[in-house]
């Protein structure tokens, strides 16, 4: 699996959901956000403040997931065995170190801050959104792409073929993106995929035209030549 010493989340929104199993496998996470309101959301839980977000439930759905780091104490197992899900918060408030400001239509997403070049990139249900057209999409993986190091990774999660997208009774646009378009883009900014993978998005949900999910990793090219 994907490990190493530090990675970015770009456009994290207000939730922590993506950053539950990365945290055991980097040493550091910097979240960033292009909304301000997200930003808040995020280091009000990060910092335990009355009226976050309650993230227990998914915390502990992902234990279960991951199988021995569960949220419950087994009776078949040693209670040392067991990893109890508020460690795993507890983990996650520690790995995050910074929250920052970041706009993917900017060379450097993430400016005024200057970033070493990060092992991993976590990007989800973010350039789609933020993107207005196929070009925009394109100059906004190579910018977030930069922020890779040479042989480091991107891990993107994208929907296709929504034109919209509803929540709290507002209307968002959306890019329509196909599986090709998005994968080429991931390789024109520098980096050849390795797992791609669509999955369907079942029909009749009034909040959203979207078809399908793409989830892919990408690791970047050695040599930019």
């Amino acid at each position: 699996g994907l490990r190493g010493d530090t990675l970015i989340d770009v456009g994290c929104g207000p939730t922590i959901y993506q950053l539950l199993s990365a945290c055991e496998r980097f040493r550091e996470v910097i979240a960033s956000d292009y909304a301000d309101q997200n930003r808040r959301e995020l280091e009000k839980w990060l910092k335990n403040e009355a009226g976050a977000f309650d993230w227990r439930p998914v915390v502990k759905y992902v234990c279960e997931l991951e199988g021995d780091r569960r949220g419950w104490l087994p009776t078949a197992l040693p209670p040392t065995t067991a990893y109890k899900w508020a460690e795993k918060e507890e983990k996650l408030r520690k790995k995050v170190r910074q929250v920052l400001k970041c706009d993917v239509t900017k060379a450097n997403p993430v400016d005024p801050a200057s970033l070493p070049p990060a092992d991993c990139v976590l990007s989800t249900l973010c350039l789609e959104a933020a993107c207005k057209d196929p070009a925009t999409f394109r100059s906004a993986l190579r910018n977030v792409g930069a922020l890779v190091k040479l042989g480091g990774y991107l891990v993107m999660v994208t929907v296709l073929r929504e034109t919209y997208y509803a929540f709290n009774e507002q209307v968002f646009s959306c890019l329509c993106l196909e599986r090709n378009e998005a994968e080429e883009a991931v390789e024109g900014a520098g980096f050849d995929v390795k797992f791609s993978e669509v999955q369907p998005y079942l029909p009749g949900d009034v909040r959203t035209d979207r078809e399908a999910v793409l989830s892919l990793v990408a690791r970047r090219r050695a040599s930019l030549t």
